[in-house]
């Protein structure tokens, strides 16, 4: 299954904005011969980062900024996207960047060009093993040095810095309206990530996506996951990755690889990228993978807090960087995601993933 795609040079949704996009990228490309004449497809929207254009026959697809998520110029966005790509490649279960159209008047945050993975979205459970391998592929290559690490983010305590990205989304639990057990739940775990923190020891970094949940998977093959999402990549701890692929709040987030986990299929996830990676890696990284756990679902449910207070912003309001404002994805996009964050935000959410996360250890240990 392929996304829904709205036709050469626009079709299904002639919308101004729609129009604009395709004209926009249809200048840009005038710049580059083997792309100058080529039919373009409008794909559906399916991302609150990125509008997607195939350019017809080449086997690529223009990915169109709507804002950086994390927070980057145009400029500077494009620059840290285009390196995601290319520090990826090497794992084999990424997509290739094949150029790169500047910021201009055609196109305000540039785009990139890069390789369309012709292939179903994951289905779970079926392919949890088989992102899994790929999630091993990409942290088994490891950290480079340091001076070759920028613009990727390289903290120098990771987990020190994601607890205070954490604590500013955290800023907008008042906006959000969290029930009263919500916010306690989230204020625990925020107990429990400070003190993780402040233990002396941490796991083994290595080059992670930070945004792997299973809609960011396409299958090439049987057995054979792409992850093709790599905006967020930094370097990091690999269990948040494995967090991000598994989480209730990740699973049942994209419509086309819905899925509620068992602990026991979540465990089998974790064993297989085990088995994936270097005995001493995997072995550094396993006390970890809980605690790590823990703190990506804070991560993500403070983000729906985020997300639930800037969403009724106008486009543009927070400058040329982040923008969460629905209005700049289709409204049936901005109506799915607004569902998504009221369920993760309701005690019946959160309970089912406290509930998940106090069955785990004992699953894990077997």
């Amino acid at each position: 299954m392929k996304p829904r795609s709205s036709g050469p040079e626009g079709g299904y949704a002639e919308s101004r904005d729609t129009l604009a996009r395709v004209g926009g990228l249809r200048a840009a490309l005038q710049a580059h011969d083997a792309w100058a004449e080529v039919a373009l497809e409008v794909l559906a929207d399916k991302g609150l980062a990125h509008h997607h254009v195939r350019l017809v026959g080449t086997g690529l697809l223009a990915r169109i900024p709507k804002q950086s998520q994390i927070g980057l110029v145009p400029d500077a966005n494009l620059r840290h996207q285009q390196k995601c790509f290319e520090r990826a490649q090497p794992s084999g279960h990424t997509p290739f960047c094949a150029g790169v159209l500047p910021v201009g008047p055609a196109l305000p945050r540039g785009a990139l060009i890069v390789q369309e993975i012709d292939g179903p979205p994951a289905v779970l459970p079926r392919d949890l093993d088989a992102m899994a391998q790929a999630l091993a592929s990409l942290h088994a290559l490891g950290m480079p040095a340091a001076p070759a690490r920028p613009p990727l983010q390289d903290a120098s305590d990771p987990l020190q810095h994601l607890h205070a990205e954490i604590s500013a989304q955290a800023r907008f639990m008042p906006q959000a309206a969290l029930p009263d057990q919500v916010r306690a739940a989230i204020d625990s775990e925020m107990q429990a990530l400070a003190a993780s923190v402040a233990l002396p020891d941490r796991p083994p970094r290595s080059l992670i996506a930070f945004d792997a949940h299973p809609g960011n998977f396409l299958m090439r093959g049987i057995g054979d996951a792409v992850l093709v999402d790599l905006e967020k990549c930094r370097y990091s701890y690999p269990g948040l990755d494995l967090a991000h692929a598994t989480l209730y709040t990740s699973t049942t987030w994209d419509v086309s690889t819905r899925a509620v986990l068992t602990p026991d299929e979540v465990a089998g996830f974790y064993r297989c990228w085990n088995a994936a990676l270097d005995p001493g890696h995997a072995s550094a990284a396993r006390p970890w993978h809980l605690p790590l756990r823990r703190a990506m679902w804070l991560w993500s449910i403070t983000w729906c807090c985020k997300w639930r207070a800037l969403s009724s912003l106008a486009p543009g309001t927070a400058g040329q960087g982040e923008d969460w404002s629905a209005a700049n994805s289709d409204a049936s996009l901005a109506e799915h995601v607004r569902d998504r964050v009221d369920h993760y935000l309701s005690p019946e959410g959160v309970a089912f993933t406290l509930h998940e996360f106090a069955q785990l250890p004992r699953i894990l240990a077997q």
